[in-house]
């Protein structure tokens, strides 16, 4: 035990001292799977839902293959995101051989049952079998909207676990759904892939590590969260109960010294009555918003919904239709880096009355003076 805690610092000072990008080892998440989960642990329930405020997700599994949960598919789910963005394309190749496949995972294949050769082939199909549900309702305005949407549109898996090492005959691969596919590619969240790879013992670490670098990239000023909200979005497995939350409390702490190890630059801590986090240099540092995206953006609006920038009542709540028009008003702009920007300069001028309207001749005024400038 002494000697993997030697290991585990060593690793994520070796992560600190050097940038992910310089290393080669940036990678990306699916936005809305930071900030609504999946199971921790097996669920004989083919329904799941996570809760994050405003935003609930839910996921519905294939009665034949069941919902994926623990590590595993949070990794994959990493890798599909960091290979969409890099490729610019939904047909995927999963690697030349099965334990080719399990290295970019930073996986040791193992045989037998419990195997990581068998939990790996169990967990690919269960993810890319799954149905993803997003819903987005504010009681205090009565907005409602929501979306659904497949993760895979197709999924080939040639691989023979008793042989991983074995090239098949045809690659294996995974064709993602047209609709995760522009959301993951428009608005991708960076991580370093070290980092995930250092945290993948536990599903919950990698939540908080991933959520938490989502969270620093924009955070203006120190925003507390509700331990039961928390509980909502990172622990549906515990009891809705005082006890429930305590132990989800403590778990959440224990898991939080290993994300602290990796990343220390996060500034958190305990507060009056849940999480207060506090402004923070991102673990990876914010790339070009001309990155991720598509050099052909889709006519079409991604369909999963924008989500809140803020949780609690800091700032004002813009409504779902008004992103659309803030694209129309600036083309070609990144309206969720536009979003960030305005908050912050309302935050010393004043909230307006008129937050959507103000929102949109924001994005027109911005739109302008780059064209002026170009």
């Amino acid at each position: 035990m002494a000697d993997d805690l030697d290991k585990f610092i060593r690793e994520a000072l070796a992560i600190e001292a050097e940038e992910a990008k310089q290393a080669g080892a940036i990678g990306f998440m699916a936005r809305a799977l930071t900030q609504a989960t999946m199971p921790h642990r097996k669920s004989s329930a083919p329904i799941f839902k996570r809760q994050n405020g405003a935003f609930s997700l839910a996921m519905l599994a294939h009665p034949d293959v069941g919902l994926p949960y623990g590590s595993i598919p949070r990794l994959l789910v990493s890798w599909v995101t960091t290979e969409a963005v890099r490729t610019k394309s939904p047909a995927l190749e999963l690697g030349p051989s099965l334990s080719a496949f399990m290295t970019k995972l930073g996986l040791v294949p193992t045989g037998g049952r419990w195997g990581s050769i068998t939990r790996l082939k169990d967990q690919l199909e269960r993810l890319f079998s799954c149905m993803v549900s997003c819903r987005y309702h504010n009681e205090a305005d009565g907005i409602s909207s929501g979306a659904g949407f497949a993760i895979a549109k197709e999924y080939k898996l040639w691989w023979d676990p008793k042989s991983p090492a074995q090239l098949p005959l045809w690659k294996s691969t995974v064709t993602l759904s047209t609709d995760f596919f522009e959301e993951i590619v428009e608005r991708p969240v960076p991580v370093d892939m070290r980092a995930l790879k250092l945290l993948k013992r536990s599903p919950l670490a990698l939540d908080i590590y991933c959520w938490l670098t989502y969270r620093m990239s924009y955070l203006r000023k120190p925003t507390e969260i509700p331990w039961p909200a928390l509980q909502a979005q990172f622990g549906a497995d515990y009891a809705k109960d005082a006890h429930g939350l305590r132990n989800f409390k403590m778990k959440f702490f224990h898991h939080l010294r290993d994300v602290h190890i990796v990343y220390p630059e996060a500034n958190v801590e305990d507060g009056e009555r849940g999480l207060l986090l506090k402004p923070s240099k991102p673990h990876v540092t914010q790339l070009p918003p001309a990155f991720p995206r598509l050099k052909n953006p889709p006519a079409s609006e991604p369909l999963l919904l924008p989500l809140p920038i803020h949780e609690g009542n800091a700032g004002p709540h813009l409504r779902t239709a008004t992103y659309a028009r803030a694209k129309q008003a600036a083309p070609g702009w990144d309206v969720y880096e536009l979003e960030r920007q305005w908050r912050e300069w309302i935050e010393k001028k004043g909230v307006p009355q008129k937050s959507d309207a103000a929102f949109i001749a924001f994005c027109r005024k911005k739109a302008l003076r780059g064209n002026h400038q170009a």
